[in-house]
């Protein structure tokens, strides 16, 4: 399922909400009809956080199966939803937007690398995967220039075809080169997916659908 939607006037979704196949946490001022459209489409409880006021999970967080890292700008205290068996780093750094900086799922992970050596480790072993520092396409934010599932990857249009055979054979999906919100190359902040489904900024053009969903799905 492949659905289209816009948060808070924005059409980059994947600023507020972070999923995997079975969870997926967002900002506490969702209403009933974006998070049931949420639910619907990724098949996941959606977990709804006050943790921080701006709501900004995409940015802020990042996932898979076995762990979870969050900003070192939030405290263990402050969490205030379950994250089932997962190991959870709140991994203190000078890079603070760890959903920006860090994709992973549950073969790898690649970070920016401005992470330190300390931090690094403290990915690998929270996330339960072999973590490498690098750029993707360019962006050492590799988070934001990509969207990352069980099943796919696409990555920004500057990505070459060697980078993305290094991808295809690190992460074990497919990887193809894309755009959403018409044109934007910040396709981790225009989508969130997971196995189960697909949302997409409003922006997006039906030949961008096509694409993300023929790799995602």
């Amino acid at each position: 399922m492949i659905k289209k939607l816009s948060l808070f006037e924005s059409n980059y979704i994947g600023l507020y909400l972070r999923a995997w196949d079975d969870m997926a946490i967002g900002p506490s001022k969702l209403d009933k009809v974006q998070v049931e459209a949420i639910e619907e489409c990724l098949k996941v409880d959606l977990k709804k956080s006050r943790m921080d006021d701006s709501g900004m999970y995409g940015i802020f967080s990042v996932m898979n199966s076995n762990g979870m890292i969050l900003s070192g700008l939030y405290r263990k205290k402050d969490l205030d939803f379950d994250t089932g068996q997962r190991n959870v780093l709140f991994l203190k750094d000078m890079i603070n937007a760890v959903g920006n900086d860090i994709v992973a799922n549950d073969h790898g992970a690649m970070v920016h690398e401005d992470f330190s050596k300390k931090s690094v480790q403290a990915i690998e072993q929270t996330l339960g995967v072999e973590t490498v520092q690098g750029t993707i396409g360019g962006f050492p934010t590799v988070g934001s220039g990509t969207v990352l599932t069980s099943k796919g990857m696409i990555v920004n249009p500057e990505t070459t075809d060697d980078e993305m055979e290094i991808l295809k054979d690190f992460f074990k999906v497919p990887v193809r080169l894309g755009t959403a919100n018409f044109g934007s190359p910040m396709v981790g902040s225009s989508i969130v997916a997971n196995m189960n489904g697909i949302m997409v900024g409003s922006d997006t053009t039906s030949i961008e659908l096509n694409a993300i969903d023929d790799v995602l799905s």
